[in-house]
């Protein structure tokens, strides 16, 4: 047993014998398989494989990353020659595939569950995409994109609700050219894995990869397969449907700053604004603003003011998150944040967050004014507070300005 990068492996047997001497035959291709618990089924996946490079021609390697199975599973996948077992000490499903995807010496790789419910004989589909230059194949399960779900393979709500709105939404916010971002079997570039830098080691692992390749524009193709029911019987799926369904929604919006933060921000800000105007207009006259039985005054005033303070809220923490997720890796340079702050860089923020604490400020001076003016007694509040509530506003603006110019120059600094 030898240690790569805190994963334990078993040494493969696939070597090749020539003059005497012993000479590494590198795979094309690296099946890695996530094991945990997988007695039931792993047998019958390792054949599986094995039989597809045979009846095909294809030069590959066999791994299972098995993530502490307390079951068979390891002595089932020893017992196959040059089957390489890697023990990965930390839990999760990414972690396995980390650890199995480390030890790969192929220049493509291709990953599938041990639960027989990917049929490993499909391989060649997702080799001859790979060699025809694509660096992500993704498997599809669902009809929409020409895959076959066998009777009882894939419960009620995954089918129909679950994977159909999750990608659809991989769609739509991503723009990724796939119908099944669920499928567990894809197959990618060794080259593209080290360039994707993964990060999450549970089950968000293939999303974050479907989601990183389409930031980065990666090819991408997508094949029709086959699923089948679930062969295991001695414990159920290690899926959770409404757990794992939430944790895919979060890990989605976490990747989408814009529809997290800047889209709901900006609707705020505008109904904020519209209200503010509103309610400013029926202060201001003597015949306040109508629409049938609803008047705007200094109510519709104050909540408007919540909204804008809220939507510019929400639109600093989008470029918060977005200023992080580039500078450590999770997302490429954006050349509209980059445009952005070409403009509004730290030093003009401090500006405007001066002038606008200024205007600010008068605004409430002037109220002070009104109350000395009456021998800080009682006031006409129709008048003091459109004053007050646009000079609070542009403060609370003003120092959030101020604040935010610091901390997205800290988010953005440079370093090792």
């Amino acid at each position: 047993m030898k240690t790569i990068n805190n994963f334990s492996l078993q040494t493969t047997r696939n070597f090749v014998k020539t003059n005497d001497e012993i000479k590494l035959k590198l795979p094309e291709i690296s099946v890695v398989i996530p094991c945990l618990n997988e007695a039931d089924t792993l047998e019958i996946c390792l054949g599986k494989i094995r039989q597809s490079f045979e009846e095909n021609g294809i030069c590959g390697e066999i791994i299972v990353a098995d993530n502490g199975s307390t079951d068979a599973s390891v002595e089932i996948a020893e017992r196959f020659d040059g089957v390489q077992v890697v023990h990965v000490l930390e839990k999760g499903y990414g972690s396995a595939l980390m650890g199995g995807i480390e030890a790969a010496r192929g220049k493509y790789i291709l990953m599938g569950d041990a639960d027989d419910s990917y049929d490993f004989l499909e391989i060649p589909k997702f080799l001859n995409k790979l060699r025809e230059g694509y660096e992500l194949v993704q498997g599809c399960r669902l009809p929409k994109g020409g895959g076959h779900i066998m009777p009882k393979a894939m419960p009620f709500l995954h089918r129909w609700w679950g994977n159909p709105m999750f990608s659809s939404m991989v769609r739509n916010w991503f723009q990724s050219p796939i119908h099944d971002v669920y499928c567990g079997m894809r197959g990618f570039t060794k080259s593209l894995y080290e360039r994707l830098d993964q990060r999450c080691t549970g089950m968000e692992f293939a999303t974050e990869m479907i989601i990183k390749s389409s930031l980065y524009k990666v090819s991408v193709a997508e094949v029709p397969i086959t699923l089948h029911p679930d062969g295991r019987k001695s414990h159920a799926p290690h899926l959770r449907t409404f757990r794992d369904g939430w944790r895919t929604l979060r890990f989605f919006l976490m990747y989408s700053p814009r529809w997290l933060f800047l889209l709901p921000g900006a609707m705020l800000a505008t109904l904020g604004m519209l209200a503010y105007v509103l309610g400013m207009f029926g202060m201001t006259f003597e015949n306040p603003i109508t629409t049938g039985s609803i008047t705007f005054g200094i109510h519709t005033v104050v909540f408007g003011t919540l909204f804008i303070l809220c939507g510019y809220q929400s639109a600093l923490f989008a470029i918060f998150t977005k200023t992080f997720a580039v500078t450590e890796n999770l997302m490429p340079e954006d050349e509209r944040l980059n445009r952005f702050f070409e403009i509004v860089n730290l030093e003009r923020g401090l500006i405007i967050s001066a002038v606008v604490m200024l205007l600010g400020l008068s605004l409430l001076a002037l109220a002070i004014f009104q109350w000395f003016a009456v021998s800080f007694g009682e006031l006409n509040y129709a008048d003091t507070l459109r004053l007050v509530v646009p000079g609070a506003m542009l403060v609370a603006i003003s120092f959030q300005t101020f604040l935010s110019g610091f901390f997205v120059s800290i988010l953005g600094m440079k370093r090792k």
